[in-house]
């Protein structure tokens, strides 16, 4: 390996280092080599483990990147206890006073079963959320917008818009991954879009996620570590806990 090509992994890798994930388009302008010479780099590197080769780029090798979403009655199935146990503690954090912004997400579609607090109101963007707290007697409301079918979640810049006169006391957002540099992130941005807005338009919000989803990151941020409080089963880094509030339910 020549010196020049050397010092160019040596410097992709202190890049995803800082930053977690990079694309090939940012490495051949910061590097000035060809696309072609950095796919060969990345490619050299992922085969010796030193990082994640991933469409149109990379990421650290200790990330991992989603390029997917699961649908909603397959994600239903996936790690169910950790799940609940996070749903019920987040529902306690429901007050008769509170109107509340519920995410769709299989998390937050089991919170449901666990909230006492009957004079609570909501909006979510969840259809079956809606459905669900509509016949257990709460008052629920749904944002208005295009559904995407595989997640049962309405999504877009209509449903954004729709958010932007309303005031949440607390808002229960999912994520797909969960990482240090690139916060909470989902494969979807017309998602990413109404997550980010509705925790703008929270007084305080919860990421509510397995353990599972830390170190992964997936295509879009829709916000950085420190917008929510995080309310989990297990922190696999304590490092977390020094960049927000993190309830480690047991």
């Amino acid at each position: 390996m020549s010196m020049l090509t050397q010092q160019r992994r040596e410097e992709i890798l202190r890049i995803l280092n800082e930053n977690g994930a990079v694309t090939v388009t940012e490495l051949t302008a910061v590097l000035d080599a060809s696309e072609s010479t950095i796919r060969r780099d990345l490619i050299a590197m992922d085969q010796k483990g030193l990082l994640n080769k991933v469409h149109g780029g990379a990421t650290a090798a200790d990330h991992q990147f989603l390029h997917y979403e699961l649908a909603f009655d397959e994600k239903i199935n996936e790690h169910v206890e950790e799940k609940r146990r996070i749903a019920a503690y987040a529902a306690g954090q429901i007050q008769d006073s509170d109107f509340v912004y519920l995410d769709a997400g299989t998390t937050t579609f089991l919170m449901i079963d666990f909230i006492t607090a009957k004079n609570a109101e909501f909006m979510t963007n969840g259809l079956a959320h809606a459905t669900e707290l509509a016949k257990r007697g709460f008052t629920a409301y749904m944002v208005g917008g295009a559904l995407k079918a595989s997640t049962e979640a309405v999504v877009g810049l209509a449903a954004a818009q729709n958010l932007e006169k309303f005031n949440f006391s607390k808002a229960f957002m999912g994520a797909n991954g969960i990482d240090l540099r690139r916060g909470y992130s989902t494969p979807d941005p017309d998602e990413a879009f109404l997550k980010s807005k509705a925790i703008e338009q929270a007084f305080v919000s919860y990421v509510v996620a397995d353990s599972s989803k830390f170190g992964k990151v997936s295509t879009v941020t829709f916000s950085p570590l420190d917008s929510s409080a995080i309310i989990t089963d297990a922190l696999p880094e304590k490092i977390y806990g020094e960049h927000t509030v993190v309830k480690i339910v047991s």
